[in-house]
């Protein structure tokens, strides 16, 4: 039913403060953004490593749906995403096991979503959706299209990328001696 984390998501009053503190000073990647005007906010994803990801939220102005979470404070998790390979299963599932379900979307054929209240979630909003990763993520951080690997070559020897399920890519280093063992391998295997 749950493919993988997706990304965890961040509210935030000083917008401009979280993004260098995640982007300058950590390293993370920006990728894909919006601005929601009926929600009256804003969204930033960005990629730390090969595979993690965080989405900053912040209020575009007064009457934003955040206004609530951030009333007290300056910041925290506002809910993890989840994604399932199948929205319609995954609410059919929650709907046999009794667990209630919010917000139930679909964005045209890119994103399909339902949401978990913390309540029935041990104190963690839930996002469930259904989508393709790699359209959400910077062209930076993902293979090219169609390519099931590539090869860098390093000093001492290369790192091999691979594109991962969950979008983006998979980097694995080698040295010499591994490269010689995967290179003996692939030939025992011909």
């Amino acid at each position: 039913m749950i493919s993988r984390i997706d990304h965890i998501a961040i509210a935030v009053k000083d917008y401009d403060k979280a993004y260098n503190f995640f982007s300058t000073l950590l390293g993370a990647v920006p990728g894909s953004n919006s601005t929601d005007e009926n929600m009256k906010y804003l969204w930033q994803n960005l990629y730390l490593g090969d595979l993690s990801r965080l989405e900053l939220l912040t209020s575009t102005g007064p009457g934003s749906f955040l206004d609530g979470f951030l009333s007290n404070k300056d910041g925290g998790v506002h809910h993890i995403t989840l994604q399932t390979p199948d929205i319609k299963k995954t609410a059919g599932f929650l709907d046999r096991n009794g667990i209630p379900y919010f917000g139930y979307h679909e964005y045209g054929s890119f994103w399909k979503e339902l949401f978990i209240h913390p309540k029935h979630a041990f104190g963690v909003l839930i996002q469930i959706a259904e989508f393709n990763a790699n359209d959400w993520i910077a062209p930076s951080v993902r293979m090219p299209q169609g390519k099931k690997f590539e090869i860098k070559p390093e000093h001492d020897g290369c790192t091999i990328m691979f594109p991962h399920p969950g979008g983006g890519r998979v980097a694995i280093p080698l040295n010499r001696e591994e490269m010689m063992e995967l290179h003996n391998k692939l030939n025992e295997s011909l």
